[in-house]
């Protein structure tokens, strides 16, 4: 297989279990990464070791429009293509009303809803020329906001947005889809009292898998007549009241 897929904040939880999932499919993987270079070079190196050129790392700070356009041209050259674009990277975290200030507002838009727009925007005629796609990795908050993070909320609900639209604009040449995760890996600083109150309000009561996630991705990427979708993987809790 010569498909290439880059995967942004692909060096570790969700982004590491999406690259491995797609690498295990045979596709090839451009695995960016910011801070987390030495993560990223590991799981290269280890997929590499599996399949000789098939995984390479790219490091670009998303928050610097510039470089989203310099990210989308080396994962292009890299192998002369690129088939996918996985918009996984996000910064998660409390804003509150009285607290939140401009930079906190800036650093979760630009990472979570500024970012995907400007590489799908660098990625389209990549995607196009291969009948590629785009898959966009939302959150169950966009539609349920959380207590005291109305901006990640909001981001998130834009991202959601934003799919659907660049669904109808990009087609038929390139399909748009996105995936929202629910109680899928935990904040590495949580609340416990909390997480088994969201556990209680799933139907299928237990946390998911990453494993979860990067097969919906997986799907998504490979699905030719599905465009414009949010699949929730979110053990049900997106039914519930």
């Amino acid at each position: 297989m010569n498909e290439v897929m880059l995967v942004t904040g692909g060096a570790q939880r969700l982004g590491a279990a999406i690259v491995r999932h797609l690498h295990n499919a045979g596709y090839r993987v451009i695995v960016h990464c910011h801070r987390s270079q030495e993560t990223a070079h590991a799981l290269v190196e280890s997929l590499n070791a599996t399949r000789a050129d098939s995984a390479v790392t790219l490091t670009a700070d998303l928050g610097e429009p510039a470089a989203l356009t310099a990210l989308v041209a080396a994962a292009a050259a890299r192998w002369g293509r690129l088939d996918g674009l996985i918009n996984n990277a996000a910064v998660f975290r409390s804003t509150t009303l009285t607290e939140t200030s401009l930079l906190d507002w800036s650093a979760l838009m630009d990472i979570n809803l500024r970012a995907p727009f400007l590489l799908s925007q660098a990625a389209y005629p990549w995607l196009a020329a291969n009948g590629g796609s785009i898959v966009n990795i939302t959150d169950i908050y966009a539609e349920r906001p959380k207590a005291n993070h109305a901006v990640y909320c909001a981001s998130k609900a834009g991202l959601a947005g934003l799919t659907r639209a660049l669904a109808r604009d990009l087609g038929p040449a390139v399909r748009v889809n996105g995936v929202a995760p629910g109680a899928i890996l935990w904040p590495e600083i949580g609340d416990s009292a909390e997480q088994t109150r969201l556990l209680n309000r799933t139907p299928l009561a237990r946390p998911g898998d990453p494993a979860d996630i990067a097969g919906a991705v997986l799907y998504l990427v490979q699905a030719p007549y599905v465009t414009g979708q949010i699949v929730a993987v979110d053990g049900g809790r997106s039914v519930v009241d």
